[in-house]
């Protein structure tokens, strides 16, 4: 907990100059455009029309300045951790501020985010967490919210040497839990922010009260086949078969993401290529991404990895992962787990895994939302959030959190 020697937060603006913004307009207008066959669509990866929409969009239309005031929203801070400076949103509860509510305590709550995203992905979902009685939900629900920026993501800083992987930022995280006084939370995530969220469970049982994910990772199983279930063993060539036909971009990232950094951080057009096309294969969007996102919302994101250039060092994390010692991949969580396997998400694990894997209380299929469920469906994200953390609530404030 703080003391005297502990790290303080310092607060954060993000400000973007307009040299930075004419040099982006300019690059984007420049862009030397590849050629493609006919009617290729997206069967080849991004659809070439699409992304010249986007690109001219960006250009010549999208206000960066007002989506950098909607996130400024949010109270942000940077605080040194582990020789780096990191980013994080911290939105308190309404019952601690007392603006809203007076249900009790609120559960502090970290949500970790994965690629290709940052803090971004929780930007709808904050609100409805923090003040659940102001959107139609119980002021009972309430949490305070913590959202970070992973080192080499969005503002917080990019490590010098070698990448951090999940583990060690897991290990990040519980510590600024510490610094903001929180003895006990819960922690949530997707993508690699399961992989920390997964972490913090194993490494740090005593302050986790429960863990909430909304995938499994891809399936690691050093055993005989024959002890799984049919439908473990049928998830288990699903994800194979996923991985040959769309992992290229996490093979790149995990043996060579040098080689791929250097086109997609002077080449905002190519950023987006490489960015926009998982937004749409990953998201409940039926191919049309903008049931999923708008295109402010697409640009938003993309241009906090432009700005910050950080889409080197946020690849560079799977090449991190990828040494993790398999030990460490097959460790079962105790921590009492819940997951929201939605139904438009990639590699669906079946119940069966989840229990073998892990201490699972609850596990839901909601009917609508994809990988980035929290930005594609906040509402149905939130009470999914709600219901699972509702048990811990009294356990974490007797903990002094």
């Amino acid at each position: 907990m703080p003391d005297a020697t502990t790290p303080r937060p310092e607060p954060f603006t993000a400000r973007t100059s307009s040299a930075e913004l004419e040099d982006l307009r300019a690059r984007l207008r420049a862009t030397r455009w590849p050629d493609t066959p006919e009617d290729a669509g997206w069967a080849l990866g991004t659809d070439l029309d699409y992304l010249r929409e986007l690109v001219a969009y960006w250009a010549d239309e999208f206000d960066w300045q007002a989506q950098e005031a909607a996130l400024a929203r949010f109270p942000r801070f940077r605080v040194r951790l582990g020789g780096l400076g990191i980013h994080f949103a911290h939105a308190r509860a309404a019952t601690t501020t007392g603006s809203a509510t007076t249900a009790g305590p609120a559960l502090p709550l970290v949500l970790c985010h994965g690629w290709p995203d940052s803090f971004w992905r929780y930007a709808k979902v904050i609100p409805l967490l923090t003040d659940p009685g102001a959107h139609g939900a119980d002021p009972a629900d309430a949490f305070d919210v913590v959202v970070p920026d992973m080192p080499g993501f969005g503002y917080s800083d990019r490590p010098t040497g070698q990448a951090l992987d999940s583990v060690a930022v897991a290990g990040l995280w519980a510590e600024l839990m510490g610094v903001l006084g929180y003895a006990r939370f819960g922690a949530a995530g997707g993508d690699m922010g399961s992989h920390v969220s997964r972490y913090l469970a194993l490494d740090h049982p005593d302050r986790v009260a429960a863990v909430h994910r909304t995938d499994a990772g891809l399936p690691v199983f050093n055993g005989d086949p024959a002890d799984l279930a049919p439908e473990e063993r049928a998830w288990l060539k699903e994800t194979a078969a996923w991985g040959a036909t769309e992992g290229a971009y996490a093979a790149m990232h995990r043996t060579k993401p040098q080689t791929a950094a250097v086109g997609l951080t002077d080449s905002p057009a190519g950023l987006a290529a490489w960015i926009v096309e998982k937004l749409r294969s990953w998201s409940d969007c039926d191919g049309d991404i903008e049931r999923s996102f708008t295109k402010d919302e697409i640009l938003t994101n993309v241009t906090l990895y432009w700005l910050t250039g950080t889409i080197g060092s946020a690849m560079r994390m799977y090449r991190a992962n990828a040494a993790i010692p398999p030990a460490q991949l097959t460790r079962r969580v105790e921590v009492p787990s819940g997951f929201s396997i939605f139904s438009g998400d990639v590699v669906r694990p079946p119940r069966a895994w989840l229990e073998r894997t892990a201490n699972t209380v609850r596990a839901t299929e909601p009917a609508r939302g994809g990988h980035f469920a929290a930005f594609e469906e906040p509402e149905l994200y939130a009470e999914e959030l709600r219901a699972f953390f509702r048990p811990y609530r009294a356990a974490a404030a007797a903990a002094g959190a």
